[in-house]
């Protein structure tokens, strides 16, 4: 069964495992969070649960999302996920789910929003090369060729400047750690995608240990 977690990313450290390796690690605080729903494959086709983490501003939040939250018994929530393929007999609308779930050693992904670029050049979007910089080439930073000549338009899916960053990635198989139960903490080995502050599910690796 799959588990899974919401959180938000602290930022990095290092510890030093007991062999003396120097481990660089994430940190993601991971408050109780709250199950919102349970999706069945009678009612919705699917089986999943629907957790939410981090209360919600009250003038932020509309009728529909307040009365979701009344049924679970909680306050309306920021940062609301499903996690499919989790052991919904298992829970109950309105428990807690708390980091100790998982436990130093697991494998899992995390999937989160990654840092915004703005718009950026070819070079730095796509890894492209530069031509060459000395004076009389003409092409240093372009994006090159557009097309075929006799294709007379540009292809769907060619590689431009454009906006770079904001969307949503997933790391496999990510280590973790240590997980500290009472201070709501899960340090999970190398970077995860974000900036500080910024939400990122957790859940067991799709492809396993």
């Amino acid at each position: 069964m799959t588990k899974g977690i919401l959180g938000r990313k602290i930022g990095m450290t290092q510890l030093f495992s007991e062999n003396g390796e120097l481990v660089p690690v994430t940190v993601v605080q991971a408050e109780a969070n709250v199950v919102l729903q349970k999706k069945t494959l009678e009612n919705d086709g699917y089986e999943a649960l629907q957790i939410g983490f981090a209360d919600k501003k009250e003038s932020r939040t509309n009728k529909a999302e307040k009365g979701h939250a009344e049924k679970a018994g909680t306050a309306p929530k920021r940062y609301v996920r499903e996690i499919r393929g989790a052991d919904v007999e298992g829970y109950e609308v309105g428990q807690e789910i708390n980091v100790d779930i998982f436990e130093a050693g697991e494998k899992i992904d995390v999937t989160g929003t990654s840092k915004g670029k703005g718009f950026q050049g070819a070079i730095k979007r796509h890894n492209q090369q530069r031509g060459p910089m000395s004076h009389g080439s003409h092409y240093h930073r372009g994006p090159g060729a557009m097309a075929a000549i006799d294709a007379m338009r540009v292809f769907k899916g060619k590689k431009l400047p454009g906006h770079m960053g904001s969307e949503q990635k997933t790391i496999q198989n990510l280590e973790v750690v240590s997980v500290d139960a009472e201070k709501n903490l899960i340090l999970i080995k190398g970077n995860i995608p974000g900036a500080k502050k910024s939400y990122v599910k957790i859940t067991s690796a799709v492809k396993g240990n």
